[in-house]
């Protein structure tokens, strides 16, 4: 089964207060880890209120595009087992 923004959005917001690890790619081998806690969802992205003292933001926002173009990874750490691309099982 292939994921949609519909099913990543559902899970999200299912997972609303919960702690999150969003890692980006920003090209040539390189990432930016961002944790916090997923505190909002919206239409068309979702919202991640930073711990304190991590980078100069205190939220940070991403679309659930992202999530299906496998543009950022996200993990729930307190969490196990949430697939929000199952594809990703597929490749394996």
């Amino acid at each position: 089964m292939t994921a949609t923004i519909n099913s990543i959005k559902a899970t999200l917001e299912g997972l609303v207060g919960e702690s999150i690890i969003v890692t980006v790619s920003i090209g040539r081998g390189r990432t930016i880890v961002h944790e916090g806690i997923l505190t909002e969802t919206y239409p068309a992205l979702f919202v991640i209120e930073l711990d304190d003292g991590e980078d100069s933001y205190e939220r940070v926002s991403f679309s659930y595009a992202d999530v299906l173009t496998d543009s950022i990874d996200i993990d729930f750490p307190d969490k196990e087992d949430v697939l929000l691309n199952p594809k990703e099982e597929e490749d394996k």
